[in-house]
């Protein structure tokens, strides 16, 4: 059984490419037909993103993050712009560790933040020995330029083609402050949709310019999942 979780987290976070002719963002691949896709991401009950509110306070641990190592690739797989990573960067989450196995955007943000969208979200995506997924979502808002965004996306490959960064690009220097954030339970927001996801939304935001979020945009398009419901999910608050 684990053996079967683990390939299953590695083919979902290493590529989009499983299914992807029959699914994408508009008209008949579009969201509202992702059920044909995958049963999962029309029934379930449990699904990202969502908009964050409805907040329960919680004494949750300070996000335990160690990411030493560096950027590789950026790929163009026709969703988004997924990016490699080499080295250890890893998650400790409920005593379980986590490693990233690479990051990818949405613009703009999938999740909302009490009903806040920002222009551009990235999802760290880790797994556990067991196949166990873990989300790091980070917002971006529109403000100064983000140099290290900018070394990342300097060159941006067209659909199936990748660049390959000319010097590390350092992970932990996408992140922003990680004092506080939140927490639910959710979905991967794609095909297949596959549930027990732990997610982990930093409220502290990124900059990025204007001119950074066009041309994410016009690489990318809206590829932003429609916000699910809550049903009886809690969504704590570690300030």
């Amino acid at each position: 059984m684990k053996k079967k979780l683990l390939t299953l987290a590695i083919s979902v976070c290493f590529t989009y490419v499983a299914q992807a002719s029959e699914w994408g963002y508009e008209g008949e691949r579009g969201p509202e037909h992702w059920g044909h896709v995958s049963k999962i991401c029309e029934m379930g009950k449990n699904q990202s993103p969502i908009d964050i509110n409805g907040l329960v306070e919680a004494d949750l641990k300070s996000l335990d993050i160690h990411y030493s190592g560096v950027v590789g690739a950026l790929t163009n797989n026709g969703h988004t712009l997924q990016a490699s990573v080499s080295g250890k960067n890893t998650l400790v989450v409920d005593g379980t560790e986590f490693e990233l196995k690479q990051f990818h955007f949405h613009t703009p943000s999938e999740n909302l933040i009490k009903g806040h969208q920002y222009p551009l979200e990235a999802h760290f995506v880790h797994a556990d020995v067991a196949g166990n997924l873990a989300v790091l979502a980070v917002m971006f808002e529109t403000g100064t330029q983000d140099e290290p965004l900018s070394q990342l996306t300097a060159e941006l490959p067209k659909v199936g083609t990748s660049v390959q960064l000319a010097k590390g690009l350092a992970v932990q220097s996408l992140l922003p402050k990680l004092d506080e954030y939140y927490r639910f339970n959710g979905s991967l927001t794609t095909p297949p949709c596959s549930e027990g996801v732990r997610w982990l939304v930093v409220k502290q935001p990124k900059s990025l310019s204007q001119q950074q979020s066009a041309a994410l945009h016009s690489v990318m398009g809206n590829n932003n999942r429609p916000i699910q419901a809550h049903n009886a999910r809690l969504v704590l608050d570690k300030e």
